[in-house]
């Protein structure tokens, strides 16, 4: 991990100890109110609970210190999601979205954003490059692309597009700011599901936008006030307090599939493998150029629906799960969800289990397909 991010995590730990003063609580505490106390002129104070709220605002310092930028708190991915979308297209725009990333962002544009006069176009991620930029008001790309783990040049994408007088969009929930930063590859605006890695305890749905562009800053925060797509507070702390031990998890996660990884392409029950980390790997050459991990998530393919159903409902140390990023490794076949993959096709979210034991569990279940 580069210094800079090292720094980060360390200055992280330490955001809140700043401001304290002599025996307040060192633990972020819960701002627990839709009110406050206004006796006259309101300005300059906290008015209301859509509008304000000190336990979101110390979250988003944290995920504001660690994208280098303004931060702005959705109570999920997908509100995240919409309001980068919404908060900036309009009638006759054109949005670009990635054909195999997140399915929901496809679903929305399809059965909403359509009505409200707004078109869309798809693209593979490992070709999003191709065909350009001209005429889209936003250009939505995803890297690694969720579940696939397709990989696009963020840098070319970001440059090309910027210049056609695109925004540029990019969803990180994958990586998180430790395993790759978009901003710093050119992208406008990054969005991430907090509810994945970043709170790490699965008990949380939460998201967040940010950008280092006053206007669109500015913009994001209307589309979240008027729209009423706020975080409750109490998802904010555990939020905040999941960040504080993000560092650690996303290493011990990255570390575990980049053992997983080669041993699981080597098993006879597994008949292709998926992760940017092995030298083979069509997308590992720039994935190596643009993250500085290769992430936690290994997309592996059985023979079959029911071998793969069968080693999900098997391992002992894999929790069958729809989502990603948690203390716990988890599966899921995820052409289930229309996912354009094979039927066999799983996504193993690695997470923070001892190595030996993680890989002796899978490689036994494995053994028995």
């Amino acid at each position: 991990m580069p210094d800079d991010m090292m720094d980060r995590a360390a200055r992280l730990l330490h955001a809140r100890q700043a401001r304290l003063a002599k025996g307040e609580p060192v633990s972020l505490p819960l701002e627990m109110t839709s009110v406050y106390h206004l006796a006259g002129d309101p300005a300059g104070h906290k008015q209301y609970g859509r509008f304000d709220n000190a336990t979101w605002e110390a979250t988003e310092e944290l995920l504001g210190l660690l994208e280098d930028a303004a931060c702005v708190a959705f109570p999920s991915g997908m509100a995240a999601i919409a309001a980068s979308l919404l908060a900036f297209a309009q009638s006759g725009d054109r949005i670009l979205l990635p054909s195999d990333g997140y399915y929901t962002p496809r679903v929305l544009a399809d059965r909403f954003l359509t009505r409200l006069g707004l078109q869309f176009d798809l693209r593979p991620t490992a070709s999003f490059l191709d065909g350009g930029f001209d005429g889209y008001r936003i250009v939505f790309a995803e890297t690694p692309s969720n579940p696939g783990l397709d990989i696009c040049d963020l840098q070319a994408v970001s440059r090309v597009a910027k210049a056609a007088g695109a925004i540029v969009v990019a969803d990180n929930t994958t990586m998180t700011p430790f395993g790759q930063r978009p901003l710093d590859l050119g992208a406008d605006i990054v969005v991430s599901a907090d509810t994945k890695a970043a709170n790490g305890h699965s008990d949380a749905l939460f998201g967040h936008v940010t950008t280092r562009d006053d206007a669109y800053l500015a913009a994001l925060r209307e589309w979240r006030k008027l729209s009423g797509s706020i975080p409750g507070p109490f998802e904010a702390w555990q939020v905040h307090r999941g960040l504080e031990t993000l560092e650690v998890r996303f290493a011990r996660m990255c570390d575990n599939a980049e053992m997983l990884a080669p041993r699981l392409r080597n098993h006879k029950a597994v008949s292709a493998l998926r992760y940017p980390g092995l030298a083979d790997d069509p997308s590992h050459n720039l994935a190596r150029a643009q993250m500085d991990r290769f992430g936690f998530l290994i997309g592996l393919t059985l023979k079959d629906a029911d071998a793969a159903e069968a080693f999900i409902e098997r391992c002992s140390l894999l929790l069958p799960a729809t989502s990603f990023g948690g203390l716990h490794s988890s599966a899921e076949r995820r052409s289930r969800w229309g996912d354009d993959v094979a039927p066999g096709f799983v996504r193993l979210s690695v997470g923070c289990e001892p190595p030996g034991p993680l890989w002796a569990a899978i490689e036994d279940t494995l053994d028995t397909l």
